[in-house]
């Protein structure tokens, strides 16, 4: 499974939405869609930003 649909899957079961995202963190809404759309993928300290807020894994986001 590639990034994207990880993400899109996190974000449903937590019932947040990109504009809810990016107000829990200092992420563009169009560079979580950038993400969702598997257009570019985040560096090492995006990632862990997405992990403290979505309270996974890096594990699970990177499909592993």
């Amino acid at each position: 499974m590639e990034f994207g649909q990880i993400l899109k899957n996190i974000m449903n079961e937590k019932k947040l939405n990109q504009t809810q995202l990016a107000k829990l963190s200092y992420f563009r809404q169009s560079q979580i869609s950038e993400w969702l759309s598997n257009r570019s993928k985040p560096g090492y300290d995006s990632l862990k930003e997405l992990c403290k807020i979505l309270q996974v894994s890096a594990d699970r986001l990177l499909g592993l």
